[in-house]
This record gives structure tokens, C-alpha cells and sequence, in this order.
């Protein structure tokens, strides 16, 4: 069996990866959002982060995609320059064998290569698995946002999770 890829993303695995977004968007709230993403949807992202020069990776194993992530600048303003907010994604296929660790791990080198002080995430406040991942990491909880987003009928609570990077 082949072993576990991290890598830049390419072109070529956009598609898997609007196959996992839309997963997570019909089936959970690890998204808030209710519309399925579009492949140009998705290229038009991929591209902006190519020229915000923001690392968009994958997991790779056996030649398919089974996982990704990527971060951005936090909030849009000069002085969050040195904050990013990352994400990381899973196919429901492969979950729970190491993937999302990988991911982080290479999300961190690059957030600490690029510069950058403190690394955020966002995760639905009842999304323990998440909140428990990103402990082992370093992260704290450093609040949660009442009644923020809305899906499936019913209101969701957003927690935000920081590290601060060395």
C-alpha cells in the first residue's frame, strides 16, 4: 500500500476537492452554507489563493485525493497581516487514519516558513472531534459566538480555537 502524500494542489484536483466541500455542506456544519460549490467556483478560489499566495494542499494516497487544506489572512485589514485562518477537509471515506494530522502538521510549516504569528479556526461549537483535533495541536478556545450561523433549521454557535506559532 502506498503511503500518505502531502502536497501542493494542482488544477487537476479540483474536482475531488468540490466533491468533499459539497459533502460537508449538504451533511454537516463544518460549512455554513447551504449551496452546493460549483467546480468554477472552486477554480476561481484555488486561483485567488494562488495569488494571495496562500498554500492550498492535498492528501494524496493511491493516486486519489482524500483530503485538504488550506489558510488565508484572517480578516481582510493591514493589521491581521501576520494572522491566518486555516481549514482542512476529509473525505468521509477516510477519516480517522491520520490524514487531518498530516495536514496540520504541514499547515503549521508553512504558516511558520510564511511568517506568520498565530494560526485561527473556526468550528462549529459542537463539533467536539474538531475542538479536541485542534487541542492536541496547541490550540486554545479563545470564545465562542452565540447563535452566529444558521443551518438545518436551528441556530449554531461558532468557537474560535487560536495557537500562537514559534
Amino acid at each position: 500500500m502506498k503511503e500518505l502524500i502531502i502536497r501542493r494542489a494542482r488544477t487537476q484536483d479540483l474536482a475531488k476537492i468540490v466533491e468533499i466541500v459539497n459533502y460537508e455542506i449538504l451533511n454537516s456544519t463544518a460549512i455554513y452554507d447551504y449551496q452546493e460549490r460549483t467546480y468554477d467556483f472552486q477554480l476561481n478560489w484555488f486561483e485567488q489563493k494562488s495569488r494571495d499566495q496562500m498554500p492550498v494542499i492535498v492528501a494524496e494516497k493511491e493516486n486519489e485525493i482524500i483530503g485538504f487544506g488550506s489558510f488565508g489572512i484572517f480578516r481582510p485589514w493591514a493589521g491581521y497581516l501576520f494572522s491566518v485562518e486555516h481549514s482542512i477537509y476529509i473525505d468521509k471515506n477516510a477519516r480517522s487514519r491520520g490524514v487531518g494530522k498530516e495536514l496540520m502538521i504541514e499547515l503549521i510549516r508553512l504558516a511558520i516558513e510564511g511568517g506568520y504569528h498565530t494560526m485561527i479556526a473556526g468550528v462549529d461549537a459542537t463539533n467536539s472531534q474538531s475542538i479536541d483535533f485542534h487541542e492536541k495541536f496547541g490550540f486554545k478556545a479563545v470564545g465562542t459566538f452565540k447563535e452566529v450561523g444558521f443551518k438545518f433549521d436551528k441556530w449554531l454557535d461558532l468557537t474560535f480555537l487560536q495557537l500562537t506559532l514559534n
